[in-house]
């Protein structure tokens, strides 16, 4: 059993509904939307959209084993089997006041009669072969959004529905990129859980600054384009204090490139940077996230490393406290920046110096021509 889903929308539209004992509440999901579903509760997704694939991602909290969940489903298909053909036969009759035997066909199905069905309604393929994701007709896509509710904008966050990331505005934003994030004080859905939701936009040739979470772990998967990560952590300490206690600790940087569907964890304290090389969009679940503080190591706001004292970064650094200062400010942006600045400087200059030096050749050779002619 799990405890509660949290929906993004990575692609697509979607309708998704949840049932309850004493009711059934349907919502409409749209791009960058998240929903929160309550443990126990039954519910399936719809993709009203003939044209349009519908991918989303889950994050599963379960309360029975710690790191293992399991999905029930009422009936069954090719992938799993119905959590009624669990209970005994005697327990089935008597549960429906029924026959087994009509149980069986009606709702845990049977070969000889389910074919039998197929061939007198003229169906190809029946809904057990078809698996967990089967057709639905336009009349029924009709039926089953008739009541479906949208997100709640930029209303006050709803205590049920499903709310957008970027509905609010962006927490770090520049020309480079844009950062959201819900944060368990600012939204009644995620509080209890005590973990953040967060969108990030970077733009093609940008860069997310190196930073570090005080103590939220960040699940991170990329919804969109392709970039490289970079992480610092320490080389495993168990191991080096195996091989040589005295050896100081050493600090390594792990890298990855990114591309659409891959995920990766950022641990608490773990400086990282993300540099995008196609416009880059990444979804993030923070786990232990009341309180947590993000810590950037560079850029004109926000960076712990201005906030240090004259005197400490002079004791801290090889560089005089003048050098230091002065290479903090040569970043100017704050949280998203250019990628590679001094690559394209150097371009730049080239292409300035080419161009100076094609106007420099001109006049001799006009000068060369007018004289032979």
């Amino acid at each position: 059993m799990i405890y509660y889903i949290h929906y993004f929308g990575i692609a697509g539209r979607a309708t998704i509904t949840i049932v309850n004992p004493d009711r059934r509440q349907a919502y409409n999901l749209e791009y960058g939307d998240a929903l929160r579903i309550p443990a126990g509760s039954t519910s399936y997704i719809l993709n009203p959209d003939d044209n349009q694939k519908l991918r989303v991602v889950k994050l599963a909290i379960p309360i029975n084993n710690p790191g293992y969940f399991y999905d029930f489903y009422p009936s069954s298909t090719k992938d799993q089997q119905s959590y009624f053909s669990g209970f005994s036969r005697n327990t089935l009759e008597a549960t429906f006041n029924t026959r087994y035997e009509e149980i069986q066909r009606i709702l845990l199905g049977n070969e000889d009669e389910q074919e039998y069905e197929e061939q007198r309604r003229g169906q190809e393929q029946s809904h057990q072969d078809e698996g967990v994701i089967v057709r639905v007709s336009r009349e029924q896509i009709q039926e089953l959004t008739k009541y479906a509710q949208s997100s709640s904008g930029k209303d006050k966050p709803s205590q049920s529905g499903p709310f957008n990331l970027r509905s609010n505005e962006p927490i770090y934003s520049n020309k480079y990129g844009n950062f959201y994030e819900i944060t368990p004080d600012r939204n009644p859905q995620v509080q209890d859980l005590d973990i953040s939701l967060t969108f990030t936009e970077i733009n093609e040739g940008a860069l997310l600054l190196p930073h570090y979470n005080s103590k939220a772990i960040f699940i991170v998967v990329v919804g969109e384009g392709n970039g490289k990560y970079e992480l610092v952590g320490i080389r495993d300490q168990q191991r080096q204090q195996d091989e040589q206690e005295e050896e100081p600790e050493e600090v390594r940087r792990y890298s990855a490139r990114l591309s659409e569907g891959d995920i990766f964890v950022i641990p608490a304290g773990y400086p990282i940077s993300v540099n995008a090389s196609s416009n880059l969009r990444l979804l993030g679940f923070g786990i232990n996230a009341y309180e947590n503080q993000r810590n950037f190591l560079a850029g004109s706001e926000d960076n712990v490393i201005r906030q240090l004292d004259r005197e400490v970064k002079e004791l801290t650094f090889p560089g005089s406290a003048e050098d230091i200062e002065r290479l903090i400010k040569n970043q100017q942006q704050s949280y998203f920046a250019n990628a590679q600045p001094q690559q394209q400087q150097q371009q730049q200059q080239q292409q300035q110096s080419e161009k100076e030096g094609r106007r420099g050749r001109r006049g001799p050779i006009s000068s060369i021509l007018s004289t032979l002619y």
